[in-house]
């Protein structure tokens, strides 16, 4: 089969794979109908992550069942199901609190830029959707697999709630699902800081009530100037720097919740402005398993259309050129058609 290969920084290559098949008797094999480029695969992309060999990448995915385990007892071949970037077995203790990525037993899912990918611990991993969706569903439900639910989890983790005001540092497809996920659960007013035209039409369309294009210090005086001075309740942080956290911290109001989901580098917070601030901080890799159930169902129901945020799809061998668009912030996510 066809497979995505970071080689190096800079270095993507679409090569002959071996096919994927069964290891444990709680895999399956699933085969994509499409799959994606994440904003974190540019960190190794540009050389800040190291791996030093040359690694199958990839971990969005949604696609067919052709084969699982003898122990998989709830997933079935033919199903369309979508599963998380992390493995896990959905029953411990860590799992029932709804924090999956955290499962005692999780495993890192990879190489799902491909045809075909094996998926650990499939009971506890994959989702079902109702039935085989229609293609136009499809980009929806592939995010679901990750920007949308780290979105979600974002605002949930920043106590988003109606009648809130929420801020959301960060343009990529995280932080526009951050938006889009704000509506949902309830905000009043959403201010997304974004200094890019394309983005700020998608964050207005998926119900933004404001743009902020300033940064740094000088967006968090924004943020204050549209806030009473007092800086929003609810703040998403979908970077991952040290300039987007402090901006983060720093636009939320005093006994405000910050939801941060920026895969953290060279983060280093100030613990006496911490001490003093009064911000809830609560993130880290999204338990995108507790909410692909409510995430499906909406998709399903065409309550939500968070596919939107693919601008650009190519077929995947052609996924260097996506990397380089997304890269260059030509394109805010690829999708690849396998």
């Amino acid at each position: 089969m066809r497979g995505v290969i970071l080689y190096g920084p800079g270095d993507v290559r679409v090569e002959d794979r071996p096919e994927p098949a069964i290891e444990q008797p709680t895999d399956a094999v699933v085969r994509l109908a499409a799959t994606c480029i994440c904003g974190s695969d540019l960190w190794p992309y540009r050389g800040v992550d190291s791996f030093g060999e040359p690694v199958p990448f990839g971990h969005e995915y949604a696609g067919i069942v052709e084969e699982t385990g003898s122990e998989v007892r709830t997933i079935r071949p033919g199903q369309f199901v979508i599963g998380s970037f992390f493995a896990s077995d959905n029953t411990c203790e860590i799992c029932q609190a709804g924090y999956q990525t955290s499962c005692i037993h999780r495993e890192l899912v990879g190489g799902a830029q491909s045809q075909r990918m094996r998926v650990p611990l499939a009971d506890g991993t994959l989702v079902a959707t109702p039935g085989v969706p229609s293609d136009d569903l499809v980009p929806s439900l592939l995010a679901a697999s990750d920007v949308l639910g780290t979105g979600w989890f974002a605002a949930v983790a920043a106590e988003v709630r109606p009648g809130k005001t929420v801020a959301v540092v960060g343009d990529g497809a995280v932080g526009l699902l951050g938006v889009l996920s704000a509506r949902q659960l309830g905000a009043e007013r959403i201010i997304a800081m974004s200094r890019h035209e394309s983005r700020q039409k998608l964050a207005l369309d998926f119900g933004a009530t404001d743009i902020v294009t300033e940064r740094g210090d000088e967006g968090v005086a924004r943020i204050k100037d549209l806030t009473g001075g007092l800086g929003a309740h609810c703040v998403i942080e979908a970077v991952g720097t040290q300039e987007s956290m402090m901006q983060a911290i720093r636009a939320t109001r005093p006994g405000g919740h910050m939801g941060y989901v920026g895969v953290s580098h060279g983060v280093e917070l100030p613990g006496e402005e911490l001490f003093f601030s009064h911000v809830h901080l609560h993130g880290g890799p999204a338990p995108v398993r507790r909410f692909l159930p409510e995430l499906i169902e909406l998709i399903c129901d065409r309550q939500i259309n968070p596919g939107k945020v693919f601008d650009l799809e190519l077929p995947l061998d052609r996924a260097a050129e996506g990397y380089k668009a997304m890269d260059e912030r030509r394109a805010i996510k690829t999708l690849l058609h396998p």
